[in-house]
């Protein structure tokens, strides 16, 4: 007879997540895992596969849970502009207060981290920013239709823009001891949607 796992997959998941996000994949070791999930390593792996298998499970489930949520706020009904507006804003003070901070992005980090050197992990980090792109993209071009954003912007070309900004910032964020820098360099960006 199998036996019942004791514990919850989906909750040790989201541990692990928090644990990558703060140290990172390699200053995280399997003993920091068992340690923060409070389960054996002999479950991690039955449950998980390795170290680096869940580091990817936990990325996928950050990026779905930004995704979701941003995707949420980018197609509320009414004006796009300021929904962009907002969720950049958002986004530029979760990279310049704590907790942000200090992790920064969990996708800018892979891609700073593991991406150069890791297929799998370049992979999502590519797919993560496409869809970021595309919920950008979609947004701007429903501000032009709207007549929010002028006709002569290119709603792709200010999409790319946005998404090379916010990773900026977080990795500036995560660096920088001065809040203004990237809540100055957001606003700045902003201007480029008038």
């Amino acid at each position: 007879m199998a036996r019942t796992k004791a514990f919850d997959p989906q909750v040790a998941l989201q541990s692990a997540l928090e644990l990558f996000w703060s140290k990172g994949y390699e200053a995280t070791s399997m003993a920091d895992l068992v340690d923060h999930l409070g389960i054996g390593r002999a479950s991690i792996y039955a449950t998980f596969g390795n170290k680096r298998a869940l580091y990817l499970k936990a990325l996928d489930r950050y990026g779905e849970a930004r995704n979701t949520a941003l995707a949420r706020e980018l197609s509320r009904p009414g004006p796009a502009l300021p929904a962009v507006r907002a969720a950049v804003r958002r986004l530029a003070a979760e990279a310049a207060e704590e907790p942000g901070r200090t992790r920064g992005c969990l996708v800018t980090n892979t891609a700073a981290e593991l991406a150069p050197h890791d297929g799998a992990a370049a992979r999502r980090v590519e797919l993560n920013w496409a869809h970021l792109e595309t919920l950008l993209h979609s947004a701007l071009l429903r501000a032009q239709a709207q007549g929010e954003l002028p006709e002569e912007r290119d709603p792709r070309a200010l999409a790319r823009m946005l998404l090379v900004l916010l990773q900026g910032l977080g990795v500036v964020g995560k660096a920088s001891t001065d809040p203004a820098r990237v809540l100055d360099a957001a606003e700045q960006a902003l201007t480029l949607l008038d």
